[in-house]
């Protein structure tokens, strides 16, 4: 079996539940303009590659008339609705929070690729407890490219600095997957947000979290681990 000395995860529907926050985000525009409110059920189909898309998706789906103009300007309400309440809403899913602290501990090396901007990023993370645990941590406004690009989940790597191979790559969507594929880097892909809708082999698909634990690092690994420090 493989042993990784990093595992690199998608936070929206991996390892948080942030779409009631998100929804709220969205709602508040979408109120102030006149628009009917939606569930939170809904836009969670929509969540994975960012607010622009996000918005430009959502508006196309309920008829709304749509341009580059009217999602810009969506796009910059929805972050400021969304750095106002970022986490009131949102929770952990089940067992995660104990099992990433369980595997920082074991000697893995944490980090973040996530489609959710960067500044928000680092807000949610800190208010969750994250922020000890994840060495980085890099949202699509600060990477060139972001998921699908592979770019992203590379600039994650290289930042960290751990070599192909030594590391895998944790999300819940077909983005995740596709992202991970497009540079062969092993993938798992968790059981909640959507992942029962992605197509994997048995062996990428966890139960939890701590399965990940199989694939520590050995002692000599481990004794070069760094604690985490977002960046």
């Amino acid at each position: 079996m493989t042993n990784y000395s990093a595992l690199i995860f998608d936070l929206d529907g991996t390892l948080i539940d942030s779409a009631p926050d998100i929804a709220a985000a969205v709602n508040v525009y979408m109120a102030a303009n006149g628009l009917p409110e939606l569930e939170v059920d809904y836009v969670e189909k929509f969540i994975g590659n960012g607010p622009r898309r996000l918005l430009w998706d959502i508006f196309v789906d309920q008829g709304i008339p749509v341009d580059d103009t009217t999602v810009d300007a969506a796009v910059k309400s929805y972050i400021a609705n969304y750095e106002r309440d970022p986490a009131s809403r949102t929770r952990f899913f089940s067992n995660v929070h104990e099992d990433l602290q369980s595997l920082h501990e074991a000697g893995f090396r944490l980090g973040i690729c996530t489609n959710k901007p960067h500044a928000l990023t680092q807000q949610i993370l800190q208010i969750l407890g994250l922020d000890n645990i994840i060495e980085v941590a890099l949202g699509a406004d600060a990477v060139p490219a972001c998921k699908p690009d592979p770019r992203h989940l590379l600039a994650v790597a290289d930042r960290m600095g751990v070599n192909k191979g030594s590391w895998a790559y944790v999300g819940d969507t077909n983005v995740d997957k596709a992202t991970a594929d497009a540079i062969k880097a092993t993938f798992f892909v968790v059981p909640w947000g959507g992942g029962a809708g992605v197509d994997v082999e048995p062996r990428q698909r966890l139960t939890r979290i701590s399965d990940l634990m199989a694939y520590r690092p050995s002692t000599t690994q481990e004794s070069a681990v760094g604690r985490g420090r977002i960046a």
